[in-house]
């Protein structure tokens, strides 16, 4: 209710001041010609990015993608910075790029350099037919990447930026966050602290749509044992229901006394039982020995949790555990959860500049721009600032398929979105502290 409520009020708001928002400037006019002479050399640059592989455990590839932002943030007159991760996270590191000056809000840009596909992936290289390029991680979110570059260069070649403050942090492992976050994500967190607002670039869901909430994610496992024995003996008093059939239960209750609370969902992402499983996480594969004539002794379920509050996660935890608890006879059960991401609730200051870039794109005759239900979307690295800064997010490229073989980045409402962007930000920076 509380995300829906607020949706209704931000309606109501944006059709109430919809006939007052800023009409473009002269200078306005001038940044939407310097975006439009770039247009090609983005596009240019987004397929030169897109043909780097950069899967996040690919950290040679990530690096070479960040070698290439920094190349590009380093000609229009940003300081930057390779953030390191220790040896043992198995991460690249981090691509930070820095203006500093004495006007405006202070901003935070986020992106990521790394996406879901590997090495392996038969998915690897930038193909333009007409207007839809198909592109790895081109909308999620390289395509991000080169709307924010694009929109910070169109102001740098106006020389609109000498004084304002922007932090641009591009993450090297968002797609599979470093463990433990209190390092992987120390640097992000610094930079919101150091900061007013922050602006997230991943992939857009249009241009009337941007998001004020997403919801948080972590992980969570159960693992079952029973007693090993023949089969013809289950049930018996001195046996019981063996590992599986415990594992049913507990998923079975779980659907049933966990799921219904508005934008809390859970999944269990894979399940294995029998004699013996072994499951390797790095990988996300396992391997599983059982007989149907033996009693399984042990079964394991990893999941997925999303949340919208802090409280919400754990409540939902506290029934889990409770339910787990409950063994039938002859067996036990235990979960463990890690977290990932927290949640970025909607606030007032998020509302506040939705409604800012809702005047741009009003301005811009792209029409209003109206917050995204959190509940289609999922986790990303403006979660970690959202205590800190106001945060707007969903600022990239349109596009469609992201994380699958028919991944695309719609290439006709690119100059638009970069455009809208550039705009967005040359009013916030020089808005009055």
């Amino acid at each position: 209710m509380l995300f829906k409520n607020l949706l209704f009020f931000l309606v109501v708001i944006t059709q109430l001041n919809c006939y007052g928002q800023t009409k473009l400037s002269r200078l306005e006019k001038k940044i939407l010609k310097q975006v439009s002479l770039n247009q090609e050399n983005a596009i240019i640059f987004l397929e030169k990015v897109v043909n780097i592989n950069s899967g996040t455990l690919n950290k040679k590839g990530v690096r070479m993608v960040g070698d290439v932002f920094r190349n590009a943030f380093d000609d229009i007159n940003f300081s930057t910075q390779w953030m390191e991760m220790p040896e043992e996270m198995n991460r690249a590191g981090h691509l930070f790029a820095y203006k500093k000056g004495s006007k405006g809000k202070k901003l935070l840009l986020i992106g990521h350099l790394d996406t879901v596909f590997e090495e392996n992936s038969p998915f690897q290289t930038f193909e333009r037919r007409d207007s839809i390029a198909y592109a790895p991680g081109g909308n999620d979110m390289k395509g991000g990447n080169v709307v924010m570059l694009y929109a910070l260069k169109a102001l740098d070649d106006l020389n609109l930026l000498n004084k304002s403050t922007i932090t641009v942090a591009l993450t090297g492992d968002e797609e599979s966050t470093g463990k433990p976050l209190s390092i992987s994500r120390k640097d992000l967190i610094e930079a919101a602290k150091n900061s007013d607002i922050a602006l997230g670039f991943e992939n857009s869901t249009g241009y009337n749509n941007a998001t004020i909430a997403r919801r948080g994610s972590s992980g969570w496992s159960v693992t079952t044992t029973g007693v090993r024995a023949h089969s013809s003996g289950i049930f018996r008093d001195s046996i019981g229901a063996g590992a599986i059939f415990e594992m049913g239960r507990i998923l079975h209750k779980f659907y049933e006394e966990v799921r219904g609370e508005e934008l809390l969902t859970f999944n269990p992402g894979n399940l294995m039982g029998g004699t013996f499983v072994n499951y390797d996480e790095n990988k996300a594969e396992g391997v599983i020995f059982g007989k149907t004539n033996v009693i399984p002794q042990i079964a394991k379920v990893n999941g997925g949790l999303r949340f919208i509050s802090e409280e919400q996660k754990e409540r939902a935890r506290n029934k889990m555990r409770l339910i787990v608890q409950e063994s039938l006879p002859y067996t036990t059960a235990t979960i463990s959860f890690t977290d990932s991401y927290p949640a970025m609730q909607p606030s007032e200051g998020n509302s506040k500049l939705l409604k800012l870039l809702s005047d741009v794109s009003l301005s811009l005759k792209q029409g209003e721009v109206f917050p995204y239900d959190p509940g289609k979307r999922g986790a990303a690295d403006v979660s970690f600032v959202a205590d800190y800064v106001d945060a707007l997010d969903g600022l990239g490229t349109m596009g469609s398929g992201a994380h699958t073989p028919n991944e695309t980045v719609n290439l006709k409402t690119m100059e638009a979105l970069i455009s809208r962007t550039a705009i967005f930000i040359h009013r916030l920076v020089n808005i009055k502290n």
